[in-house]
């Protein structure tokens, strides 16, 4: 982003990003507690500027987040366990602190594909045409009618995210997302169509693009 501030802390209508996004699932009658995985530095920024700051009540505590992003959900894993959230069949949900704008009218449908299916990725099919390049020279061109662009959130019941990252850190596996872990353990993932509104914040062009978006959903509701 080219800032001295981390993204998720960036005012987006005069808001930071991560308050915005923690928000979206504080309100939705079906998230019983809110985990946000910060870095360590952060924590007592984190508290005071986002969660007492706009009275967030669902978050149950900060926690740390590790070297990677399998490295902090594990931590979480970790937290929910020692709360007492760690029920076989509970769903869990990994969300990106930079995706603010996700529809959280998809959450139920979200979380019963996760109660049938075992675990879940809201994604959306991809647009553009893929190519696998190798030095500079494309080397496949893939079939766009069978590739998803992942989003988040991504989740699954406590038991088969847990037996997916022990099964992980134990072949010393890192997976880009929580996905390709229950892929690796046989696990069959479940696709929730998404929006290509559900954009990660990660250069300066998303935040102007964010901010337009924001602003056409409060003139809807509105």
């Amino acid at each position: 982003m080219g800032t001295s501030v981390s993204k998720q802390y960036l005012e987006l209508a005069g808001k930071p990003i991560l308050a915005h996004t923690i928000e979206l699932f504080e309100h939705h009658p079906q998230v019983e507690a809110i985990y946000p995985i910060v870095p360590s530095a952060d924590i007592d920024f984190c508290q005071r500027s986002v969660i007492d700051r706009y009275g967030i009540a669902k978050v149950r505590r900060l926690i740390c987040g590790g070297a990677q992003r399998q490295d902090s959900v594990a931590n979480g894993l970790k937290a929910l366990a020692e709360d007492g959230f760690d029920q076989p069949d509970r769903p869990v949900l990994v969300h990106d602190g930079a995706r603010p704008l996700f529809d959280t009218s998809l959450l139920d449908s979200f979380l019963a594909t996760v109660g049938m299916q075992g675990s879940a990725i809201v994604a959306v099919p991809a647009k553009d045409t893929i190519k696998v390049v190798n030095g500079g020279i494309i080397a496949k061109t893939l079939d766009r009618s069978l590739l998803w662009q992942a989003q988040t959130p991504q989740g699954g019941r406590f038991d088969l995210l847990k037996r997916a990252f022990e099964q992980a850190a134990a072949d010393s596996f890192y997976g880009t997302d929580e996905a390709s872990l229950l892929e690796r353990i046989g696990e069959k993932v479940a696709i929730v169509s998404g929006d290509y509104r559900n954009i990660k914040v990660t250069t300066p062009e998303d935040l102007l693009i964010a901010a337009a978006l924001l602003d056409s959903f409060r003139e809807k509701s509105a």
